[in-house]
C-alpha cells in the first residue's frame, strides 16, 4: 500500500478504543484531516508524542475509506516551550482551536499552517508578549479567511496603529513577526482585534474560558 507523506500540525489528540487516539490533523496539502494512531498508547511506543497537540512536522500514512491511518513521522518541533509557560499554553491551544474551526477537509491551507508554526514560534519568544501576539493572530487569521471589514485607513486609529495593520494584512505569515510597536497602538490592536472576533467568529473557544478563569 503507497504510503503518503503530508506535511502539518496535530490540532487534537483523543483516546480512541484501549490503545489507539484519533487525531485532527492541519496540513499544508490536505488541509485539515482525520487520522487513527494505531497501538500509540502502548508502552514504549516511539510516535506518542508525536501524537500530541502542537506536534509540528512530517507525517506518514495509509488511506482508509473515511480516515487515514498513521505509519510513522518525523516531528520537528513539539513546541516544548509552551509547557514552561500556563499563559502561553492555553494561549497556544486556542490558536489551534481556532485553526481547527476555520479548516476545511482536504483543502489545500499552507498559508494557515504557516500562520500556527510562525504565531506558535514567537509565543516562546522573549521579545514579544502574549497580547500583541494574539492581536496580530487574530487579525491575520481573519485576513487570511476573507472576512476582515476595511479597517486599515480608519482614521479612528493612531497613524502606528494604521500601519502595524497594513503591515498584519500584506505580510505572509513568514514575515509577520517582524515588528515592534508601542503600549498605545498594542492596546488599539488589542481592542480591534477583540471586536472583530466577538462580530465575526460566532464560537465558544474553550480555551479561551480557561484563560478567563486563570486569569479571575
Amino acid at each position: 500500500m503507497d504510503i503518503l507523506e503530508l506535511h502539518g500540525i496535530v490540532l487534537k489528540s483523543a483516546d480512541h478504543a484501549e490503545f489507539d487516539r484519533r487525531l485532527t490533523i492541519l496540513t499544508a496539502e490536505r488541509g485539515k484531516i482525520t487520522a487513527f494512531s494505531r497501538a500509540v498508547k502502548r508502552p514504549g511506543n516511539r510516535m506518542m508524542a508525536a501524537t500530541e497537540p502542537f506536534a509540528f512536522g512530517s507525517f506518514f500514512f495509509t488511506e482508509g475509506r473515511s480516515a487515514y491511518n498513521l505509519k510513522d513521522v518525523e516531528i520537528d518541533n513539539y513546541f516544548e516551550g509552551l509547557r514552561l509557560d500556563l499563559d502561553a499554553f492555553y494561549l497556544g491551544s486556542y490558536f489551534l482551536e481556532f485553526a481547527d474551526y476555520y479548516s476545511r477537509e482536504n483543502i489545500e491551507d499552507r498559508p494557515l499552517l504557516s500562520l500556527i508554526y510562525t504565531s506558535l514560534l514567537a509565543l516562546i519568544r522573549d521579545d514579544f508578549d502574549n497580547g500583541f501576539v494574539r492581536s496580530v493572530f487574530e487579525i491575520k487569521i481573519i485576513s487570511i479567511e476573507g472576512e476582515l471589514p476595511d479597517i486599515a485607513d480608519d482614521s479612528r486609529f493612531l497613524p502606528g496603529t494604521l500601519h502595524a495593520l497594513k503591515h498584519i494584512i500584506s505580510s505572509t505569515p513568514n514575515n509577520l513577526y517582524t515588528f515592534k510597536v508601542s503600549d498605545e497602538v498594542k492596546r488599539e490592536l488589542f481592542s480591534i482585534s477583540g471586536n472583530i472576533v466577538n462580530r465575526y467568529v460566532k464560537h465558544d473557544f474553550s480555551s479561551l474560558k480557561i484563560m478567563r478563569e486563570l486569569t479571575g
